[in-house]
């Protein structure tokens, strides 16, 4: 489903439903944000790189003076996402991340509240914890993301992690937590045009649609040669 703005802004909206998780957010589905790979094109370095582009804590993997920076802008409620984080992820963390050649830096691009409350439930782990979490929301996506109560599914999830139900309400009751997890997604599509995901930004270069290992590979090859 293309990006809409207009029901992404109402989304942003709806923060309230934080505070009865098991209310509104049971009512809501996730939405799909792919679309098919668009024409590369080279993004402002100092936009993408900028503070400003999330008021959370930089998340990311690999060294910091890797030759190539990966940005991910990813929706946990994108299956697209999921299956890239599934089927392609592995292969760039053995390959490039764990190796040196790849820093690999995620941000939230939430299109939807259940989203959000999923960004959010990583948010509330400590930090060594992020991906972990990241990853088991991927995994079980389908359980809790498209179902008739993603707050039950999202619970079970949290719970899987060591979070207590109490500290799950807690989290999802944060509206300052909410608000920053949106303005991930508002600085991206209003300063680098991200309109789908999962978007990627290899060294600047913007990449919509979910990379394959293979195609990975070839985005990787000429930024790697003689490395």
């Amino acid at each position: 489903m293309l990006f809409s703005r207009r029901r992404f802004l109402e989304g942003a909206g709806q923060l309230a439903l934080f505070v009865a998780v098991a209310g509104p957010l049971s009512r809501l589905a996730g939405l799909d944000g792919f679309i098919a790979p668009a024409a590369a094109q080279t993004t402002d370095e100092a936009k993408l790189m900028a503070a400003a582009a999330s008021p959370l804590p930089e998340q990311s993997m690999g060294a910091a003076n890797a030759p190539v920076t990966i940005v991910e802008y990813a929706s946990l409620t994108c299956s697209h996402c999921a299956a890239f984080h599934a089927k392609t992820f592995p292969v760039l963390k053995s390959k490039y991340i764990d190796t040196g050649k790849v820093r690999f830096i995620l941000r939230e691009f939430p299109f939807d509240p259940v989203a959000t409350a999923a960004f959010m439930l990583a948010r509330c782990m400590p930090a060594d914890k992020y991906f972990p979490m990241v990853s088991s929301l991927f995994d079980t996506q389908r359980a809790w993301a498209f179902g008739s109560n993603p707050a039950q599914g999202l619970l079970t999830v949290a719970k899987q992690a060591g979070m207590s139900e109490a500290d799950f309400e807690k989290c999802l009751s944060d509206k300052e937590l909410a608000e920053k997890v949106q303005a991930s997604a508002q600085y991206g599509n209003k300063e680098l045009g991200v309109d789908s995901t999962p978007t990627f930004f290899i060294n600047g270069k913007k990449v919509s649609g979910a990379l394959t290992p293979e195609d990975l590979d070839k985005e990787l090859a000429p930024l790697l040669q003689g490395k």
